[in-house]
């Protein structure tokens, strides 16, 4: 070791009085400050503005180090650059000096070189880490909180990568004299890894191999906090191989040998390379660190058991793609590793996740049949022979629409792209939504996993037999959107509700229903249903049941064995934009509890929008414990007698007609206890709160939340079963320490006094070197 580290030693000495060497340094310490500081100086901003631009400060280690186009980014982007420069004279200087034949002819062996010259070009490395960990530091004291994990987590992914690139730029170096030539190969060679991940993705098992050999994104892991042994084993077999190739080819010109022995040597480092990483990398064998303050990487308590639910026997997910679809790429084969390392979260506690991938082409039935509007006049297997002929594809890979109907239908699911989970005999979907996450979260997933383990699902009834509500339609006053469907993420069959209607005119209340929803009867109720709908009651089932202006007569009969009324009239609500009927209660603190994710988004000033709503009394009396879930605004609104026009001008209030201004809840929560557990009732005074079009509603200058508060009125009346709590805690590194004059004075010291510091100690050692 001794001679290696003369060797290192003597390197080093040759780097430092090169003034390529601190140029570079000077380089990348201005492009770190230029990066760092243009960073702060946009979050300081953004807090000095306030308002809105609060909401940026939020996650600032990651926003400041480790996104795109951060300070990590932005330097490991440019990194290839810089490497090649540097280790393109290691061997090639003393091939073309023919100082190599005096190595070759001393008591130095060659792997005595290769390692010498590599733990020369390592400790260069630690300097350029050394750097940006100045960085590092000073961002520790001028964010809150800073997540010190994080960063380090993110460090080592850097110093990892200029290890890499070292020992590529070294094998380079030793297969030229020009150093010019063995910068360029260095970076063609750097360019190859990064790319190769990319070719004969249409085969499986080379799939695994060229992306396992894959350079490009393999730190993305590490800067987002988490360390995998197979990232690690990863990098050292890759700096192993070009080491070993350093060293064979330094050998082989000591050696007389057939060019055919030379070359196996370089096949069986590479064979065995690829077999180490291939079997480290399957799942079994995967270790995971995450260096999170939050464990922000690693699955909420809740889905972790889920996930280690699955005992015994693999989990099958079974991906169908619709070449026809418009997200017909996410099946493409060359897409197929990244979908699988979406799920490296999961693979973490179940690494028996097997996945199969199933090609076909078939009509649309979603948003995107416009698609084939174009090809008019052309049958479907025409359009698919145009489609894979434009994508170089072999329609071989496709299934024709009868073969995959064979397997499984579809058309339910909109023949867009779908996954299926498969676990002891059940099966469950997993969708894409049409919003900017498209993939399943947490949420989704928790719930078809919880889907596939347990015998019984939350299963809501509504009732249909008086033409209430329809669950079916995509009516502005229907409620498709929120139960059925099911390319809407937050739809309750997305989050683990079983939805379906029934009609009590023909049949009996099932015993397995969790809740039944009565949303605005158009017809009374006959004495059977009532009969039912009662018995129902009685024996402590939950319920939802939402009224309208003019269904008093309709709906009280019912609600008096609850002690609640639907009152007379209608709550008038006048602005300037919307309509004098629109209600906007405030959200009380009890609905706040309804569910975590309300109590996280409410506050005194959340909103639910009710058009045309009517106000509730309840009997002080009651057997049941009754609390306000939304209450009227007396100062703006008021209960108007009679009919309310909407269209007929200016709504006055007016005592003379009987109008009241006094608060009032428009939506309330029942509670009691029946057969050993808690009934639980809602009723409001409006229906179309839960429809498609309010939940569609877009209200820029009104917090409301509709969407929110129906989910958590469902999760509430299910006993928070779903949708599964994925909430996190919130990072602390949300404020930025500097003032705006302690930033310029940073500017200064950062990018002029340092690097003239760096300048002045290169200048320095260059001139004695010279005067030597």
């Amino acid at each position: 070791m001794k001679t290696t580290f003369k060797i290192a030693k003597t390197e080093l000495r040759t780097l430092f009085y090169s003034p390529i060497v601190w140029f570079l340094m000077i380089a990348f310490l201005v492009q770190c400050g230029l990066t760092y500081t243009g960073l702060l100086q946009n979050h300081l901003g953004y807090q000095e503005s306030g308002g809105p631009s609060m909401e940026y400060l939020k996650d600032l280690t990651r926003k400041i180090f480790l996104d795109r186009y951060t300070l990590f980014d932005t330097v490991m982007e440019k990194l290839y650059l810089y490497i090649p420069l540097l280790t393109m004279g290691l061997i090639s200087r003393e091939t073309s000096s023919g100082t190599i034949r005096l190595l070759y002819s001393s008591p130095v062996k060659v792997w005595h070189i290769v390692l010498g010259k590599y733990v020369a070009m390592l400790i260069y490395s630690l300097l350029m880490v050394a750097i940006v960990g100045i960085f590092m530091v000073i961002g520790a004291s001028n964010i809150q909180s800073v997540d010190v994990g994080l960063l380090l987590s993110a460090t080592l992914g850097f110093y990892l990568l200029l290890c890499t690139y070292a020992a590529i730029g070294l094998f380079m170096s030793c297969l030229t004299t020009y150093q010019v030539v063995a910068a360029v190969c260095t970076f063609v060679a750097i360019a190859a890894l990064s790319y190769v991940g990319s070719l004969w993705q249409d085969i499986d098992f080379v799939r695994d191999l060229t992306y396992f050999l894959s350079l490009a994104g393999r730190t993305r892991n590490m800067l987002g906090g988490l360390i995998s042994s197979t990232d690690i084993i990863y990098f050292v077999l890759v700096i192993g191989m070009f080491l070993s190739f350093s060293y064979i080819k330094l050998k082989s010109g000591m050696e007389s040998r057939p060019v055919m022995v030379k070359a196996m040597r370089y096949v069986v480092v590479f064979a065995l390379v690829l077999v180490l990483g291939y079997v480290s990398s399957r799942p079994a064998l995967t270790a995971y660190h995450d260096t999170t303050a939050l464990q922000s990487n690693t699955l909420t308590p809740d889905l972790q058991r889920l996930t280690k639910g699955f005992d015994e026997g693999p989990l099958e997910i079974t991906v169908y793609s619709n070449l026809l679809n418009r997200f017909a790429f996410l099946g493409d084969p060359h897409y197929r590793n990244n979908y699988i390392r979406g799920w490296e979260q999961y693979l973490r506690f179940k690494p028996d996740i097997n996945f199969h991938f199933v090609n076909y082409y078939d009509s649309t039935f979603d948003d995107s049949k416009g698609d084939l509007s174009y090809y008019k006049g052309k049958s479907l297997d025409e359009i698919a022979l145009q489609k894979v002929k434009a994508q170089n594809l072999d329609i071989k890979q496709f299934k024709t629409p009868q073969e995959i109907k064979k397997i499984i239908d579809l058309k339910p699911e909109l023949n867009r792209f779908v996954v299926q989970l498969k676990y002891k005999g059940k099966s469950a979907f997993l969708r894409i939504f049409n919003d900017m996450m498209m993939m399943p979260g947490e949420s989704e997933i928790g719930a078809a996993f919880k889907r596939l383990q347990q015998d019984k699902m939350p299963k809501i009834a509504y009732l249909s037999g008086e033409f209430e509500r329809n669950i079916y339609n995509s009516g502005e006053r229907d409620y498709k959107k929120l139960n059925k469907n099911p390319i809407f993420r937050r739809a309750l069959i997305n989050q683990g509700f079983d939805v379906d209607s029934i009609c009590l005119q023909t049949s009996d209340i099932p015993a397995d229903i969790t809740t039944l929803v009565i949303a605005d009867p158009r017809e009374p109720f006959n004495e059977a249903v009532l009969a039912k709908l009662r018995q129902y009651i009685d024996r402590g089932g939950n319920l939802l049941i939402a009224g309208e202006p003019g269904k008093q007569a309709m709906l009280n009969p019912l609600l008096q064995s609850l002690g609640v009324r639907l009152m007379d009239g209608i709550i008038a609500q006048p602005s300037k934009e919307l309509a004098p009927d629109l209600a906007l209660p405030y959200a009380t603190v009890t609905a706040a509890a309804l569910a975590k994710v309300m109590a996280n988004a409410a506050d005194d000033s959340l909103r639910i929008s009710m058009p045309g709503a009517v106000g509730l009394d309840a009997d002080s009396n009651s057997a049941f414990t009754v609390k306000p879930l939304l209450v009227s605004d007396a100062s703006q609104s008021w209960i108007k007698k009679g009919i309310l026009t909407s269209d007929s001008g200016r709504i006055l209030f007016s005592v003379a007609a009987g109008d009241e201004r006094r608060s009032v809840p428009l939506a309330l929560s029942l509670t009691r206890k029946v057969n050993g557990k808690e009934q639980r009732i809602i009723v409001a005074g409006d229906a179309d709160f839960l429809s498609n079009n309010e939940l569609s509603a877009v209200r820029t200058d009104l917090k409301t939340s509709n969407f929110l508060f129906s989910t958590s009125l469902f999760s509430w009346l299910n006993y928070g079963e779903f949708p599964l709590d994925i909430t996190r805690l919130e990072g602390k590194d949300n404020k930025v320490l500097i003032t705006q004059k302690g930033l310029e004075i940073q500017k200064i010291f950062l990018l002029w006094v340092l690097p003239g510091m760096l300048l002045a100690l290169g200048a320095g050692i260059l001139i004695r070197r010279k005067r030597r």
